[in-house]
């Protein structure tokens, strides 16, 4: 019999909040963190918009020397880590370090730290490039930094497939813990991707919204005026353990994570393959890993990338695999607020979803105000609602096909 792995703690670094319960206020509200660049002058880019993270002091966790040789990525994945580390009251000192361990889910890495050097080698030479470069850069790195921290010296990896990173991550985490290599482990994903090079070139493939004027209402999931995703960036970060772990160190438990399934559409590099047949794959495998059915499934938290193609291939894939219950199934994005984290949405969008499980309450789909004949299920749109969630579904797709979905549940 496998065991049942359970969430125990939870941290967050979003657009709209710099922790867990700011976070969760946030959307829960409707209130989206998308405003005009402030990191560079994008006055000559396409878009000028971004999920930036506000009022951010990561000294409050991290020594200022130690921030200086780190690339934002792992800052993020460090300030997040330790909110999660502090929620699940654990006590370094008695735990098994050699039982506990990390996987980070990062898109890109440190594309910050890759640009700013790259600058310094054009303009002043090669031999004035950081020593510390490769070491800031590398998209592992913020796995390890994190592992260093707390002292993890258990299973120590970083997943890189694109969107669905985080989700991935955080499905290996858990059956790592199934196949009883850790009794314990931090996980989830972190980006920092809003560079000059970046925004260019997402903006340059049209995947990007060009809606400027109002940034709040750029990002709109679902609804037929949608025109592309809001670049931002954050991190979340998830402890799961073996339920029996947790009980015995008297941890406090969240929710269950029940299972996990991921595909890859096998179709095109960057448009997801038609009717969703990936997607769908994905959610299945998911409620099969579970070992629950489809009317099992009270809400979803939707990848809902307000891009043209994925709002209604993800739509057409929920509609067909919840076919028997799409009357009482609810589904939000919860990215209409956030943006679009990248590597770190699953991350960020897993802790909204064990939120939600906990409060009984769904994050609405902000900015859905014209309705698209063939996205048709109900997406919470504009408001927060009361809802009893016994199980739920976070989804994550991205480029290159690859899907990865999570399934959590109510513990009991």
């Amino acid at each position: 019999m496998q065991k049942k792995v359970v969430v125990t703690g939870l941290g967050a670094l979003a657009p709209n909040g710099n922790s867990v319960d700011h976070f969760w206020s946030a959307i829960e509200s409707g209130t989206s963190g998308i405003a005009p660049i402030t990191y560079f002058d994008a006055s000559n880019h396409r878009v000028s918009i971004a999920g930036e993270l506000k009022d951010f002091n990561p000294e409050q966790t991290l020594d200022a020397k130690e921030i200086r040789k780190l690339d934002p990525f792992s800052t993020f994945a460090l300030v997040a880590s330790d909110e999660a580390i502090k929620s699940s009251s654990i006590n370094l000192e008695t735990i098994d370090l050699d039982r506990a361990g990390v996987i980070i889910g990062s898109g890109i890495g440190g594309i910050q730290t890759l640009e700013s050097e790259h600058d310094i080698i054009k303009s002043k030479g090669a031999r004035r490039v950081s020593p510390q470069f490769v070491a800031k850069m590398i998209p592992n790195i913020a796995g390890g930094h994190v592992s260093m921290r707390f002292g993890f010296r258990g299973p120590s990896q970083t997943v890189i497939s694109a969107c669905a990173s985080s989700n991935d991550a955080i499905g290996i985490a858990l059956r790592l813990i199934r196949y009883g290599d850790a009794d314990i482990m931090l996980t989830g994903g972190t980006e920092a991707s809003i560079t000059p090079l970046t925004i260019a070139g997402f903006a340059n493939m049209r995947a990007l919204s060009q809606n400027c004027e109002v940034p709040t209402a750029a990002s709109r999931p679902f609804d037929a005026n949608r025109d592309g995703f809001v670049l931002s960036e954050g991190a979340g970060m998830l402890v799961i353990e073996s339920e029996e772990h947790a009980l015995n160190r008297g941890a406090p438990i969240l929710a269950e994570i029940a299972g996990y399934g991921s595909s890859d559409d096998a179709f095109h590099i960057t448009q997801p393959a038609p009717e969703g047949l990936g997607a769908f794959k994905a959610m299945n495998r998911a409620l099969e890993d579970s070992n629950i059915s489809s009317t099992d499934i009270d809400y979803i938290n939707a990848h809902g990338t307000s891009t043209p193609f994925n709002d209604k291939n993800e739509s057409k894939a929920i509609g067909k695999l919840f076919k028997d219950s799409l009357s009482k199934l609810k589904v939000s994005s919860t990215k209409s607020m956030t943006g679009h984290l990248l590597g770190a949405a699953g991350g960020l969008e897993a802790v909204a979803t064990v939120k939600s499980i906990m409060n009984e309450r769904i994050a609405p789909t902000i900015n859905y105000n014209n309705p698209d004949p063939e996205c048709t299920l109900d997406y919470t749109p504009n408001k927060s609602v009361a809802h009893k969630i016994n199980a739920a579904l976070s989804n994550t797709f991205g480029f290159g096909g690859h899907n990865a979905v999570l399934c959590f549940r109510k513990y009991n």
